[in-house]
């Protein structure tokens, strides 16, 4: 199929994004790193009748940390730019780290988080950690602004929340918890620089040595990242030794929902589950202790 052909736009303004976006609606795509959309545009597979670059929107180029509000991260921001900010790997390491698992250089240098959550794949690694953590979406579009959890965004495989003419606008992370940490385990079925086969990201908060609190998502291992709330409650008020990971590891496991590709088997998914949910709960406990 011969490459699509298209109006290319570059606007100068968030205000000229949004009116270029509404205007066209659904018959139009945002380039931002392009990592995902040029393939696609090359391929043919895609055939918007506009894209619309975000290079310019000074406004969607923010980054900023600040201790009550937590981390900003605007929606033309580089993954690279995220790992290399000194503030992110002071207080997100576990971000920085399922970043760095994220592809190969080239695409770290040139993709985007927001453009990684609005392609909606079920291997997205920023997804798992993201929603961990608790993160936010802040929307803008026609009927103005909202806010939106990350964990309501994902509808299916390649299907977000996003409404014809809305732009994804930026990310909110919350600030550091006292008492609690976050890690992020990944692992790919052919090699290092393929799309994750199964990934676990994980939140431990301990209070005198006891667990007060987890929350642990899967990706790759069903339609969209799932959360794991019967592990979570296997966890809840035990301390974190070997047994009990494992027991919460299982029961991740079980919880999973995955499928057999070209990638990897769903039984080999499903135990890699336990494996790296046990690994990201050990570390995550880890920090949390220090």
């Amino acid at each position: 199929m011969p490459a699509a052909r298209f109006e290319f736009l570059s606007p100068r303004s968030l205000a000229e994004t949004l009116e270029i976006l509404s205007r066209y609606g659904d018959r139009a795509r945002v380039l931002a790193g392009g990592t995902d959309l040029v393939p696609k545009l090359l391929r043919g597979t895609l055939r918007p009748e506009a894209v619309v670059s975000l290079r310019h929107v000074e406004e969607l180029r923010g980054l900023t940390f600040d201790p009550d509000r937590g981390l900003s991260i605007g929606a033309a921001v580089r993954h690279a730019e995220v790992m290399e900010h000194p503030d992110v790997r002071a207080h997100y390491p576990a971000l920085v780290h399922a970043l760095s698992q994220l592809a190969t250089v080239q695409v770290r240098n040139m993709g985007t988080i927001a453009g990684n959550l609005c392609n909606a794949s079920p291997c997205a690694d920023s997804a798992p950690i993201l929603l961990a953590r608790e993160a936010r979406l802040e929307i803008g579009g026609p009927a103005g602004s909202r806010s939106l959890p990350l964990s309501e965004f994902f509808l299916g495989p390649g299907r977000t929340s996003l409404a014809a003419g809305e732009l994804l606008t930026a990310i909110r992370v919350p600030p550091p918890a006292p008492r609690a940490a976050f890690a992020f385990r990944s692992i790919s079925g052919r090699s290092r620089v393929d799309m994750s086969a199964a990934s676990v990201a994980a939140m431990v908060r301990l209070e005198d040595g006891r667990i007060a609190g987890a929350r642990i998502f899967l990706g790759a291992v069903g339609p969209t990242a799932l959360r794991a709330p019967r592990a979570e409650e296997v966890l809840r008020g035990g301390v974190p030794d070997d047994a009990l990971l494992a027991q919460a590891g299982e029961a991740a496991a079980a919880e999973s929902k995955p499928i057999s590709d070209v990638r990897a088997t769903a039984a080999w998914r499903r135990r890699m589950v336990s494996v790296l949910a046990r690994r990201a709960l050990a570390e995550a406990a880890e920090r949390a202790r220090a």
